[in-house]
């Protein structure tokens, strides 16, 4: 799970998103001390803004951040002693991690899609992808269902003609890589790499 801090475009925010936001509800804004509470009219919660963030957070970088056990900690001491009653137990298990495809099957109403079953170390993954080079027995990296890409799009569960998929087999590109191929087909990684490895993005 990433947060997000950008001083200098944003100000001294730190942006706390946990769900999208679905444009039929309407959007609700609730404020107590520096916490200002996102949701919807369901009554959903869809983030959390936190002003001032420099003098309540240590943050040591701008950008997408990592939202570490250290962060989160801090962040609920802060909800405390706001009387903020939430609970914040995110999944904070890496969503960008190293998985080996152990079967590849053609898409049944798709010619350029296959269907893939990848190990990404602590569960298995049913993918959908459209890369002409994946294949069995190949090490690639896998964005799970919850990570945001370089390019802003996050990762949600999906059904792409009829198969559910769960995750992203990603090439160069869209990892945001410098110099990454031109060429169509995802990034298959050496031996170097373990299953389930978190994938530096």
């Amino acid at each position: 799970m990433d947060v997000f801090y950008n001083p200098n475009g944003v100000g001294d925010v730190l942006i706390v998103p946990i769900k999208d936001t679905d444009n039929r509800y309407e959007i609700n804004h609730k404020t107590i001390g520096p916490v200002t509470k996102i949701t919807d009219n369901k009554g959903t919660i869809l983030g959390y803004n936190i002003a001032e963030a420099s003098k309540h957070l240590k943050l040591e970088q701008t950008g997408k951040i990592p939202l570490t056990n250290d962060l989160l900690d801090i962040i609920k001491d802060l909800f405390k002693s706001n009387d903020i009653q939430d609970t914040l137990d995110f999944d904070l298990s890496p969503k960008f991690v190293v998985g080996l495809v152990l079967e590849k099957k053609q898409h049944e109403n798709a010619d350029k899609l296959s269907v893939c079953q990848v190990d990404v170390g602590e569960e298995l993954l049913q993918i959908v992808c459209g890369a002409p080079n994946v294949d069995k027995g190949q090490k690639v990296v896998v964005a799970k269902v919850g990570a945001t890409m370089p390019s802003g799009l996050r990762i949600k569960p999906s059904e792409l003609r009829g198969v559910p998929s769960n995750g992203m087999i990603c090439s160069q590109k869209e990892l945001g890589i410098p110099n990454a191929p031109k060429e169509k087909g995802i990034y298959v990684l050496d031996d170097t790499y373990s299953v389930g490895e978190a994938f530096p993005v």
